[in-house]
């Protein structure tokens, strides 16, 4: 359905690698952080100071990792 969308809309899609670490990744300086993993954790600070939300953090992953997709 989302792939009838976008031709609809005449938009790419970028498929990312579902074991992408998207929500342990912070968005602001790239450290991976393992103690997130647990699903449980649903908000956390990161090293650099970053207050991060866990799915808004990886929606913005994500959507980095799709742009440098395209961009390789």
């Amino acid at each position: 359905m989302i792939e009838y969308k976008a031709d609809w809309y005449n938009c790419i899609i970028q498929k990312v690698d579902t074991f992408f670490a998207s929500s342990q990744t912070c968005s602001k300086c790239g450290i991976k952080n393992p103690n997130v993993k647990d699903l449980s954790v649903r908000k956390w600070i990161c090293e650099c100071g970053a207050e991060h939300d866990r799915d808004l953090n990886a929606s913005l992953n994500i959507l980095q990792e799709g742009k440098k997709l395209l961009a390789d």
